[in-house]
């Protein structure tokens, strides 16, 4: 019975013993990232049988268990890529947003002052020191949109660095997994510190994409991104990059990668970090530049026309104060045409009515044997367009010039008429003299349709039939037969109807477009005579602050930049409510993992205290069949 009880009291210390290490070890991983708690079940021995009756043989330690619910992980992780996806996109806007509100501010300034300073000039059309203010005001709203423009060109360098960034962290982890996943192999999936390593690299791979996580019998887990993206097979790992973009090389794309062949993969669709930031590049940064663009063509546009239709102090008609809108310089990045393309079309976006434009985005597509066909990104809508030679006509205030080359069925391209406009923009004019303060007198007919306006090409200020005051010229056109009829100002017959090539018209000294949709005879009466002090085109300049102008229509300038500014604003604020209810999510996923699988200190203190005191009892067991030895040895001698 001694000996027994020897046996027993061993076991009952080997299992003390055990349990006091399981939770030592508890206690030291309390605070170590992605441990789960560990347990020791703790069985009896089999019974002996002695006489007529079964005595226990004492206990031993049956098995150790990693605390794990398969299912709360795979909510914390859901959790996790849902958090990660809202901060990031929380990140992005607050950066995008205070762009706009705080840096981008200097544009409506920019705006304010070009007008207040042409509202001065038309007090005093003739001071040049009011006019060298213009100009240089001019000069500052072009620099602002510039320097947006960079700002906007350096956030999208940015994102696609991070993008590049957490691809290159995915592959890291990817490689580890696969690593864990062969000397998991080798144990069956019993080692525990290899699985609590495998869940946290799981763990941080979710904050990147969705995961997907696929059991196998061997201990591994093959690894899935955004339910179509392999990264890990068992002990073979994928890996992802980026390429440039396609139609755009700026604007980089993911790609997935197994052996030789490699996949472009859409991360919008896995979700996390890398879905944020692409959904955010392509959904609202290249937006925001397009419209930034769009403000800049409007602003080139205006004050060009209005140029146009006056007198500098020579008495010349006014020329260009910006870049002109179709120049080289300004049209960089309208066109990209897709890597699939098997023609060698050269296509060239013009821009014809900056009215029209949308800031938007197209696709254009090629169906032998001549059908094209335009597509609003945004919306959706289809547009078919006319082909005139070599130029396509039916876009939102543009056209598409064929260039060189020509399609090949199935031939696409993406068209961003806005694109390049807010950092090509810049001051053509160096000498103040050349604004155009004066203006014409151009009267139309009572009777005409009011579908006909009228555009000044030239003037020729030495010629002598030109129309001045007490010999204005009227002209009768008619749109149908394409001929003008002169008449002077007492209603005599100058010329008769003559031919004319639409839109232009060239005589007596100057040339003009015409643009009509009437088909009637439509009446304008010329007069080009010129004098200091004249500030009429100035006033029509000024007042082009409150001119819709914009959106077919609808929007002023001013207008432009603040609806983007809003529509910033607003996803900035949508971004950070969704952040504060994803974190609630992921913070109830984390308790629920934590409340099975982390460790309480109290309750392993609790622990420690109960398994010290059975090791201290098993002990005590071994003293006193110690000491009934030495009692049963002395009584024998």
């Amino acid at each position: 019975m001694g000996m027994d009880l020897l046996n027993i009291a061993r076991t009952g210390v080997l299992a003390s013993q055990s349990q006091l290490a399981v939770t030592s070890n508890n206690i030291a991983n309390a605070n170590t990232q992605g441990y789960h708690r560990q347990v020791a079940e703790q069985s009896s021995l089999d019974n002996q049988r002695l006489g007529g009756n079964f005595f226990g043989s004492g206990t031993y330690i049956s098995d150790v268990k990693r605390i794990y619910n398969d299912y709360a992980a795979r909510e914390l992780r859901i959790g996790q890529t849902t958090v990660s996806e809202a901060q990031a996109t929380q990140i992005k806007m607050g950066e995008l947003d205070q762009l706009f509100s705080q840096i981008g501010k200097s544009i409506p300034q920019g705006l304010n002052d070009l007008f207040a300073g042409l509202n001065s000039l038309a007090d005093l059309p003739d001071d040049i020191g009011i006019r060298n203010n213009v100009l240089g005001s001019a000069g500052q709203l072009a620099s602002s949109l510039n320097q947006m423009q960079a700002h906007l060109d350096g956030q999208m360098k940015q994102t696609n660095d991070q993008i590049a960034g957490i691809t290159d962290r995915i592959n890291e982890i990817g490689n580890e997994l696969g690593h864990i996943n062969r000397e998991l192999m080798k144990s069956q999936g019993e080692d525990m510190s290899l699985l609590d390593k495998q869940d946290a690299l799981i763990q941080e791979l979710s904050q990147y994409s969705q995961v997907n996580v696929i059991p196998l019998d061997t201990g591994a887990k093959s690894i899935m991104l955004g339910g179509a993206v392999m990264l890990v097979s068992g002990e073979v790992s994928m890996a992802i990059g980026t390429t440039a973009g396609d139609p755009f090389p700026n604007e980089s794309r993911v790609t997935s990668s197994a052996g030789a062949q490699t996949l472009i993969i859409d991360p919008s669709q896995m979700g996390g970090q890398l879905g944020a930031l692409y959904e955010f590049r392509n959904e609202t940064l290249v937006q925001a530049q397009l419209e930034v663009g769009q403000l800049a063509l409007g602003v080139a546009d205006a004050f060009n026309q209005a140029q146009s239709q006056g007198f500098d102090l020579s008495g010349a008609l006014g020329q260009n104060i910006f870049t002109d809108i179709n120049d080289p310089d300004m049209a960089v990045g309208r066109v990209g045409g897709f890597g699939t393309n098997t023609g060698n079309a050269n296509l060239r976006v013009n821009i014809d009515d900056t009215s029209a434009l949308t800031g938007g985005s197209y696709d254009l597509t090629f169906t032998a044997p001549g059908t094209y066909e335009l597509t609003d990104i945004n919306t959706g809508e289809v547009t078919p367009l006319t082909l005139n030679g070599s130029q396509l006509d039916g876009g939102d205030g543009f056209s598409i010039h064929i260039d060189s080359g020509a399609f090949v069925d199935g031939d696409k391209f993406e068209i961003r008429p806005s694109a390049g406009a807010a950092a090509g923009i810049k001051v053509e004019m160096t000498d103040p003299k050349g604004i155009a303060a004066a203006g014409p007198k151009i009267t139309a007919g009572t009777a005409n349709s009011g579908n006909t306006e009228i555009e000044i090409l030239s003037i020729d200020r030495n010629n002598v039939n030109l129309p001045l005051t007490g010999s204005e010229l009227t002209y009768q056109i008619d749109p149908v037969a394409n001929t003008f009829t002169v008449f002077d100002a007492s209603g005599t017959l100058v010329s008769a109807a003559a031919p004319y090539t639409p839109p232009t018209i060239t005589s007596n000294g100057f040339s003009f477009d015409v643009n009509t949709t009437s088909t009637s005879t439509e009446s304008f009466t010329f007069d080009f005579t010129f004098a200091e002090g004249d500030n009429s085109n100035v006033v029509s300049m000024a007042q082009l602050s409150e001119a819709k102008l914009m959106n077919s229509g609808g929007s002023t300038l001013a207008d432009v930049y603040e609806g983007t500014k809003l529509v910033v604003g607003g996803k900035a604020k949508a971004a950070s409510v969704a952040v504060g209810s994803a974190e609630a999510v992921f913070t109830q996923a984390y308790n629920r993992v934590q409340s099975e699988s982390g460790v309480n200190l109290d309750e392993e203190a609790g622990n420690l205290i109960r398994f010290q005191q059975a090791y201290q009892a098993s002990a005590r067991i071994m003293t006193t069949a110690s000491e009934i030895f030495d009692t049963l040895f002395s009584s024998v001698r």
